[in-house]
């Protein structure tokens, strides 16, 4: 590593809002206009606001204000570029931190260095995250809908003990291709050929191609050499020779005309699709609309085993007052294939201890979303002990998400969908896997872990939390982001209760972690008749490196409050640790008599906590589930904070102990199950939000959608049942 320093200046752009492609364009440009300030330097930017030069640049401590041109397609653009110096960031420190002699890692030089081995691959492929993307050559991977794989690869530095390391792993991601939008509109809507296209496009056509395309940058062809972008902000209703705009005519009157015959008059193209629609482009309120004819598409980025057979569940709840309804077409799923369903369901669940008692109490067929609340209803009203619907779906259907609102948030009913294919062909995989959701939304428990092999810390009483935040998809800059804890409920622990909450977009910090901690120790009291929690254990999912320090500050303090509002002399031992999914580090066996699968893959259990590690703080990666198919990817997880005084074995060993008491499965999976529950609450509750769509004038939009709801009406969306909540909903 060198040695040395590195100068950190902050950079604002104005205009701003620029990509960081044109970003870097512009410090490109300033750097060779302005050889009296850079000379023979070379700086690093990374795209934003922070650019790194090996020696300083002479303007001192001064703000200094450049001019930079780029020149443009029509015009050029002006930039005004301000440069401060901030710091001067020391090599010396972090070569101290990596040999142990200071505990504080100096992340402003990693940062540092991160940006210097980032610089050349930005410059040279399309960056995409953390990741570096090139456009395909020699292969092509279409994905449908106008999709098509880019391969590449992620990269980082990383402080390891002793060393730095550059991480370097493959990557893969979907790009929308380059060709024109009718092309793409085609695939979209599984058009073979668009000239047997002769009629408009229905409604439900237009609104599954503004969904794809609304957001997404195009480029112009109509006008020559002259080739301008646009983003898409709708898809008209109404076809090109019908929409029209108001037109300035070169007398100062305004006449409206049609796109149609404005591109005949001004272009003298005759569109050869005039009953398509039109884009409209730009702002929504300038009323700027272009035939899907006279542009091409950009191509910009979208973002252990045990067996079962033979061994009932630890608690299995007999089911006698059950209920089926089917909302695949008759057509598709026979009378005959909802007897034999049912059929070998009860065998299946009677060999696992649930038995399903009868034959249902109701058996009927539906059509669409709209049926689903008086239904339900009625079977409420009808069989007071109602424990279970049994749910058919036909495929991906707005009928889940109306299912689980009414089921879960409504009325407290338990439902377990099952989609058509399964029931058409019953496998006893298939249906022991329903049974094992089946059990625990009706308060049973599937299995736990023998007592006589678990750590110490259980003699105890002990509350295990998982916490994660799911945020709307990229390009969404209205919908709101989805807390989700959850608690253990019982000594082994099997039984989780949940509370979610609705916070500002894209916030990562848990705002009402107080309170909803404290409702999940009072529900924890009370199911365990009494006890509180010698210890609490927070598995937090979701959170980068650079959140740490931030999410610890704020997310320890609120469960410190909580426990203070239950009683100011409960101080239970807190352990908060990170899990972090999302990296690109590997590990495989030297030895190959101990690769596993046909992939070769780690045992499962396997666990590193030196080398690869960081320096000085409490952190170790654990492959706690057997790969199936590719290279598995172990979890890393961070200890920020341990009241409790947990060693390292101890801790690594409960962490892979919880990741078999994950109840969809009887296979340890990749993280602890109090973590995958808190994210299977958030993206509950993400449908919970769900509501009818339907169209309007020029587009689509969600009617009540959560963007334009009340934080009241949110919060009470993503409420569910009290019923509901006696039991793992979510599972």
């Amino acid at each position: 590593m060198p040695r040395g320093y590195i100068h950190h200046y902050d950079i604002n752009i104005q205009p701003d809002k620029c990509p960081r492609r044109v970003n870097s364009e512009i410090i490109e440009t300033m750097v060779h206009a302005y050889s009296k300030i850079f000379g023979v330097l070379k700086p690093v930017f990374d795209g934003r606001n922070n650019l790194y030069t090996r020696d300083p640049l002479p303007i001192g401590n001064d703000r200094v204000e450049l001019e930079v041109t780029l020149p443009g397609e029509g015009k050029d653009r002006v930039f005004r570029v301000t440069i401060k110096w901030v710091a001067q960031v020391s090599l010396f420190n972090l070569e101290e931190a990596l040999e142990g002699r200071t505990r504080q890692i100096p992340y402003d030089a990693i940062l540092a260095l991160d940006v210097v081995m980032r610089h050349l691959p930005s410059m040279t492929y399309t960056p995409v995250g953390r990741s570096f993307f090139s456009s395909p050559d020699g292969y092509y991977h279409p994905l449908g809908g106008g999709r098509e794989v880019w391969f590449g690869f992620h990269q980082s530095v990383r402080p390891s003990q002793w060393k730095m390391m550059l991480n370097i792993d493959v990557s893969a991601t979907a790009f929308y291709k380059a060709q024109p939008v009718i092309e793409f509109m085609c695939e979209v809507l599984d058009i073979r050929d668009i000239n047997e296209q002769r009629k408009p496009l229905t409604d439900s056509q237009r609104v599954k191609f503004t969904k794809e395309i609304k957001g997404l940058k195009i480029e112009i062809t109509h006008c020559g050499t002259m080739r301008r972008k646009y983003r898409v902000c709708n898809v008209t209703r109404r076809p090109a020779q019908m929409q029209s705009f108001p037109l300035q005519l070169e007398n100062g009157q305004t006449v409206e005309c049609t796109v149609a015959k404005y591109f005949l008059d001004k272009y003298k193209m005759k569109l050869r699709y005039p009953h398509l629609p039109c884009l409209q482009v730009g702002q929504e309120h300038k009323h700027t609309y272009l035939p899907l004819e006279s542009k091409a598409n950009m191509t910009l980025p979208n973002q252990g085993v045990w067996d079962m057979r033979g061994k009932q569940f630890f608690l299995g709840i007999e089911i006698i007052v059950w209920a089926i309804t089917c909302f695949a077409p008759q057509r598709t799923v026979h009378e005959e294939s909802l007897r034999n369903f049912t059929k070998q369901l009860q065998k299946i669940s009677h060999d696992a201890g649930m038995p399903i008692v009868g034959q249902p109490c109701f058996c009927k067929y539906a059509t669409g979303p709209d049926q689903v609340e008086p239904m339900f209803r009625y079977l409420k009203n009808t069989f007071n002990a109602l424990q279970l619907v049994v749910v058919i779906l036909p495929g991906k259907t707005p009928v889940y998400a109306e299912v689980k609102r009414v089921g879960d948030t409504l009325l407290g009913l338990a439902t377990q969908c099952v989609q058509a294919s399964n029931v058409n062909r019953t496998t006893p995989q298939t249906l022991s896997n329903l049974c094992l959701k089946i059990n625990v939304k009706l308060g049973g428990i599937n299995s736990i872990l023998v007592p006589s092999v678990r750590p110490k810390v259980f003699n105890e009483p002990i509350i295990f939390l998982g916490a994660d935040v799911t945020h709307p998809p990229a390009g969404d800059n209205k919908k709101p982001s989805i807390a989700a804890v959850v608690g253990s409920m019982d000594g082994h622990p099997s039984r989780y209760s949940a509370t979610v909450r609705v916070q500002e977009h894209r916030q990562e910090i848990i705002q009402d972690l107080s309170n909803m901690v404290r409702e999940l120790l009072i529900m924890f009291y009370k199911s365990t008749q009494g006890y509180k929690p010698h210890r609490i254990i927070m598995y937090r999912d979701g959170v980068s490196e650079g959140q740490f320090l931030q999410v610890l500050q704020h997310e320890l303090t609120a469960i410190r409050e909580a426990c203070i509002k239950l009683d100011p002399e409960y101080r239970p031992g807190i352990t908060f640790i990170v899990v972090q999914k999302r990296h690109h580090t590997r590990l495989f066996s030297v030895d190959q008599k101990e690769q596993k699968g046909r992939s070769g893959n780690i045992p499962a259990g396997t666990t590193v906590d030196v080398g690869i590690t960081h320096p000085t703080e409490f952190d170790f990666y654990l492959c706690s589930h057997q790969g199936i198919q590719g290279t598995s990817r172990p979890s890393h997880y961070h200890v920020l904070w341990d009241d409790n005084h947990f060693d390292s074995d101890e801790l690594q060993c409960l962490t892979y102990q919880l990741c078999h008491t994950y109840v969809r499965c009887t296979r340890s999976v990749s993280i602890p199950a109090p973590s995958y529950y808190a994210h299977l609450v958030a993206f509950r509750a993400r449908y919970h939000l769900v509501e009818k769509e339907h169209d309007s004038g020029e587009g689509s939009h969600q009617s009540g959608s959560s963007e334009d709801r009340t934080p009241g009406a949110l919060a009470r969306a993503v409420t569910v049942h009290a019923d509901t909540n006696k039991v793992m909903y979510f599972a």
